[in-house]
């Protein structure tokens, strides 16, 4: 895989008790760089997950698998587990769209070459936002 691919860090957790105890997934987080950085992000997500459920949490044990972690927290009647998994990201409906560029319409910000990469603070948020200096904008 390339440097430049986005992942997604899914977290599938039990959620509700009894009759109403079911599976739940979300993606928490993207991570754009190796498959190694992606699962070094899930596995200090992971070793930090604080479940829902058991209330009175007894035994904790953290497994690794092949493209994620299994957390499994033993309550006092039943065990709740946690899987994180670290997927590829291949479509997003909810991706923001290139703006089209239009005529006339620097490509980039006045002072700043077009190839220059986005600089992310730590929680991989850009520094600068992308629409700060365009004039195409209401």
């Amino acid at each position: 895989m390339s440097t430049g691919t986005t992942w997604g860090l899914v977290v599938e957790t039990t959620v509700g008790i009894g009759q109403r105890k079911h599976v739940e997934a979300h993606v928490v987080a993207h991570v754009t760089g190796s498959r190694e950085e992606a699962l070094a992000e899930l596995e200090r997500r992971a070793r930090n997950h604080v479940p829902e459920h058991p209330a009175n949490p007894g035994r904790r044990r953290l497994l690794r698998e092949n493209d994620g972690f299994l957390l499994v927290v033993d309550g006092a009647w039943q065990s709740f587990a946690t899987r994180f998994t670290v997927a590829e990201l291949l479509e997003d409906s909810d991706a923001p769209r290139a703006p089209a560029p239009s005529a006339g319409a620097p490509a980039a910000p006045p002072g700043e070459p077009a190839a220059r990469q986005a600089e992310l603070d730590a929680d991989g948020v850009p520094v600068r936002p992308a629409w700060l200096g365009r004039d195409d904008l209401p």
